[in-house]
Parts: structure tokens; C-alpha cells; sequence
């Protein structure tokens, strides 16, 4: 399977917005779950948004009404937008779609 690649991060100041890009296999993109994680230094990978095959969309509290996750199946990308950026949303976001990770993107957000 082929591995997601994230782009898009970057630094931000703090109530500012990033569009994060998730680019999948062609092959994989209608069949599988794609989602977002972060990982911020000392923590444990957490969970951020998702986008089910059919349409379906969920969000992690700590995001939800900030971030918006799309599909855009022309171009079998996911975009995570990221709007109201808070200094705790610095982390290093991974998408992960199907069984596969990207390298992950930094998002770094200054106060």
C-alpha cells in the first residue's frame, strides 16, 4: 500500500488557519477511512479528525468547530483545515488512510 503524503504545515501565529494536504494512492483513495492525527513532543500520538468512504466526518473535542476535514476525489486528497489555531495545537500532524501512515507535517503555532 502506498504511503500518505502530508503537506501544507508550516508556522502560524496563534488565531491564525493552515490547510493541511493529504495526497493517497488513486488505487486505495474510495475504499478506505482516512484520518488525521497529531503528535506533540513529550505525548502520545492522539487522534484529530476523520473522513469515512461514505461521507461521514468526526472530530476530536479539542478541534471540533476550529478544524474541517474534506475529500476531494478528483484529486484522491483529504485537506484538514485548521482555522482558530491555538499554541496546544503545535504537534506534528500524520494522516493516516487505510493501514498506512505518512511521514507526518509540522504545524507549529507561536502565541
Amino acid at each position: 500500500q502506498v504511503q500518505p503524503v502530508e503537506s501544507g504545515g508550516g508556522l502560524v501565529q496563534a488565531g491564525g488557519s493552515l490547510r493541511l494536504s493529504c495526497l493517497v494512492s488513486r488505487s486505495i483513495f474510495s475504499t478506505v477511512t482516512i484520518s488525521w492525527f497529531r503528535q506533540a513532543p513529550g505525548k502520545q500520538r492522539e487522534f484529530v479528525a476523520i473522513s469515512t468512504t461514505l461521507g461521514n466526518t468526526n472530530y476530536a473535542n479539542s478541534v471540533k468547530g476550529r478544524f474541517t476535514i474534506s475529500r476531494d476525489n478528483a484529486k484522491n486528497t483529504v485537506y484538514l483545515e485548521m482555522n482558530s489555531l491555538r499554541p496546544e495545537d503545535t504537534a506534528v500532524y500524520y494522516c493516516r488512510g487505510g493501514e498506512s501512515w505518512g511521514q507526518g507535517t509540522q504545524v507549529t503555532v507561536s502565541s
